[in-house]
């Protein structure tokens, strides 16, 4: 496994479809842990635990049947803030539905927060 945020995106997304209430997610990592933050401030997922293994560690997410579709977005594209639009009308199915995720010099924000904040950066996946 090479990509944990790519890994923890589609165990999200295929537990959902089996309509499973938990999801394990394993390595755990900053970055994954981030996004969870992410995702549950957004209402796509309830609670989550980290749990220490001896290993990496993993996470136990309480899913809420609100993901249709997650996915890392490879390369992960430089954005400025007036870009955004053009990546909207690519990854999400409409406008207001959904998020992408983004690496900024703030830290890992929604592009709706990046925007606000008048600030660029890596796109790293997208949820809706």
């Amino acid at each position: 496994m090479s990509d944990t945020l790519a890994n923890a995106l589609i165990s999200l997304q295929n537990n959902e479809v089996l309509g499973k209430q938990e999801c394990e997610i394993r390595p755990a990592s900053k970055l994954v842990k981030a996004l969870l933050e992410i995702l549950k401030r957004e209402k796509y997922v309830g609670d989550f635990e980290f749990i220490e293994d001896g290993k990496a560690g993993f996470f136990k997410i309480q899913l809420q049947g609100k993901i249709n579709k997650s996915k890392a977005i490879k390369p992960r594209y430089s954005v400025q803030t007036s870009e955004f639009a053009k990546f909207e009308k690519r990854y999400l199915p409409a406008r207001g539905v959904g998020l992408l995720i983004v690496s900024t010099p703030q830290g890992i924000l929604t592009h709706v927060e990046a925007k606000q904040q008048h600030t660029g950066g890596k796109l790293l996946g997208f949820v809706y």
